[in-house]
């Protein structure tokens, strides 16, 4: 019975000591010296605090990169170099001090160690939850997220009334139509359909891994929204007064190419091979919209999230393209019909596109200003 007492009694313990760890988290960067002395100074130090638990975040991860500005946020302290470090009611970012202190407070070398400590001690007295419990539910985090998707599928829906990409799909349903290849007509538009989704899927992969890799700050995203303003009303201009200055559209010097690529196609693998092509060209037409959900996915999600929310981004992209194929295979429509009915709305088109980019880049901005995203 006694036995029995003292191991339900270690065991209470052993709860106890659990439930009360407390927890310190450190962004650190691979081969940064303050880095190395603050991890050593942890590692010393640890055997007097065996209830403190020590988080670790490399400062380029991706999960760093959604963490830290919404850490900095909640303790009322500004970017800085690594380490930085919260414990408590304390930040430390470099070797600056946030927290119960009249103003934010500077230390180097062992005058830095003993105020981090103290920090240490302070918290594991008061039983301070973890750091991150002050993430938990924030207003701006979960707002961003939840409004990203709405944006991925207005900003796709946007992007896929491209004149640019209707004007190229017609051209080469067109051409294989007076080539007498009818039979062709429905896999070619597919295979060429195929190659654009692959092609800007991948090239927004690879945007969005860098802007990843580089870290989403303010400076950036004010940049991209900015643009996307920009954009969306020189292209709200196109309504107005078509062809007038510059028209964000294929470049005029390389519209003869683009149609010489084009009309050549005569076969499933060369449509496919021209989209590729085509993708590259079509790039001035589309790269405003895609660019900017690209920044706000960076900013607000996952690797693996973004990634299928740009599979869902180009699915949108391509929906038009596949009813103009479909429609034309079927006979429910001509290519000469698609390319008056395209001509007519020109303006239109670029109205459509206009309007998003601008409502996204505000919407970023003034997102960007209230700490939503």
């Amino acid at each position: 019975m006694r036995r029995a007492l003292g191991l339900t009694f270690a065991i209470v313990l052993c709860v106890g000591s659990i439930a009360s760890a407390t927890e310190l988290v450190i962004f650190y960067e691979d081969g940064c010296p303050h880095c190395t002395r603050i991890e050593s100074f942890l590692e010393s130090i640890a055997p007097d605090y065996p209830t403190l638990d020590v988080t670790r975040y490399e400062i380029h991860d991706p999960e760093a990169h959604d963490l830290l500005p919404q850490l900095l946020a909640a303790y009322g302290a500004e970017l800085g170099p690594v380490p930085i470090i919260f414990i408590g009611d304390v930040a430390m970012v470099g070797g600056t001090f946030y927290g119960p202190y009249p103003e934010p407070t500077t230390l180097t070398g062992r005058a830095e160690q003993m105020e981090l400590e103290k920090a240490i001690e302070r918290a594991i007295a008061d039983d301070a939850p973890s750091p991150l419990s002050r993430t938990e539910g924030t207003s701006g985090s979960g707002l961003a997220k939840s409004l990203t998707i709405p944006a991925v599928v207005l900003a796709a829906a946007a992007d896929s009334v491209n004149p640019c990409t209707f004007a190229v799909l017609v051209l080469l349903l067109g051409t294989l139509l007076v080539a007498g290849k009818k039979g062709k007509v429905l896999q070619a538009g597919l295979a060429f359909i195929a190659a654009i989704y692959i092609s800007y899927f991948l090239m927004g992969i690879g945007i969005f891994s860098a802007i990843q890799a580089a870290g989403v700050q303010r400076p950036f995203i004010i940049a991209v929204s900015g643009l996307a303003i920009l954009l969306g009303l020189w292209n709200m201009k196109d309504y107005f007064a078509y062809g007038k200055w510059f028209t964000i559209e294929v470049p005029a010097r390389w519209r003869p190419l683009v149609k010489r690529i084009t009309s050549s196609v005569v076969s499933v693998p060369g449509a496919f091979a021209v989209g590729v092509l085509d993708s590259l060209f079509l790039l001035p037409c589309s790269s405003g919209p895609y660019i900017a959900i690209l920044a706000l996915l960076s900013k607000t999600t996952t690797r693996a999230q973004g990634v299928g929310l740009l599979l869902f981004y180009n699915l949108i992209f391509i929906l038009p393209l596949l009813i103009i194929t479909v429609a034309v295979h079927f006979g429910y429509t001509t290519t000469a019909r698609a390319e008056r009915w395209r001509s007519a709305r020109l303006g239109k088109l670029h109205l459509v596109s206009g309007v998003v980019m601008l409502l996204l880049g505000v919407g970023m901005i003034v997102a960007t200003e209230l700490g939503i995203m």
